[in-house]
């Protein structure tokens, strides 16, 4: 039996159930290249390298990849990269075809900058089916107005469709983690030039309005250094209550106040 190394994060998962329902979750991938992030002993792997016309694997544990290329060698079309996902280029694994479709079993402890790092390549990736902790679930699919709400939130939803597919209990991995799973596929459709927002100057608009989420949206926006009668001006033309809070305003109405505030 591999030994797992918890310092990566490996919860293999071992649901047969759970492989080919997330495996058809991406659709039909026959003539598309898919990604597959974290394939671990190849459970998920096996599934996607008879359904993708290529697939590449991203795995970080050097004998999980050597594993994994002995598994499929000979397979012209699985191609088993031995790296940090961090720091994959996914448009150079493109190769001039379409979108690619990516999947992984993301590992809890880096889970945000996985997503973050999936989102600044959204125009290479056409959809993502990503197993994440229930509660990083839960956050990215949130709405205003409740306690899950957050930059996170506002992120995510900026450069995709959420839709949370299947939650898994423990008993699907091995070992067992002391957490939920839930799978959740990303359709990725930037939302900036739809709401006149530039990317990065309103992610750190979005950064500087939950800064501290306990306190009111206008307190954190003089703290970002916004004049406090133009803040107050703004807010009130966004129709935004003076005492709102950043997780009380959706991404439209974060993108309203920063348009103004911008001009």
């Amino acid at each position: 039996m591999q030994r797992t190394r918890p310092k990566l994060g490996q919860n293999f998962l071992v649901s047969a159930t759970a492989q080919s329902a997330i495996a058809d979750a991406l659709g039909d991938v026959s003539a598309k290249t898919v990604v597959e992030i974290g394939p671990g002993r190849g459970a998920i792997t096996k599934v996607l390298a008879a359904r993708a016309n290529r697939l590449v694997a991203i795995e970080l544990d050097r004998d999980l990849a050597a594993r994994l290329r002995e598994e499929f060698a000979g397979r012209d079309s699985v191609e088993v990269l031995e790296q940090d996902v961090l720091k994959t280029d996914f448009a150079a694994l493109r190769g001039g075809s379409g979108a690619l479709s990516v999947v992984g079993n993301l590992p809890y402890y880096i889970t945000s900058e996985i997503l973050l790092r999936l989102f600044g390549f959204a125009v290479a990736i056409e959809r993502a089916v990503v197993m994440v902790q229930r509660e990083v679930a839960d956050r990215l699919a949130a709405q205003p107005g409740t306690r899950d709400y957050g930059v996170l939130t506002v992120t995510a939803q900026m450069y995709a469709r959420v839709e949370k597919l299947m939650t898994l209990e423990p008993a699907a991995f091995a070992p067992a983690p002391k957490v939920e799973s839930t799978v959740v596929r990303l359709t990725m459709a930037p939302r900036f030039d739809e709401l006149g927002v530039e990317p990065d100057a309103f992610m750190k608009f979005v950064r500087a309005c939950f800064a501290q989420k306990r306190k009111m949206l206008a307190k954190n926006l003089r703290n970002a250094g916004y004049e406090a009668g133009r803040v107050v001006a703004a807010l009130e033309k966004c129709g935004i209550p003076a005492q709102a809070r950043a997780e009380e305003v959706s991404g439209e109405g974060l993108a309203g106040l920063w348009r103004d505030l911008k001009g």
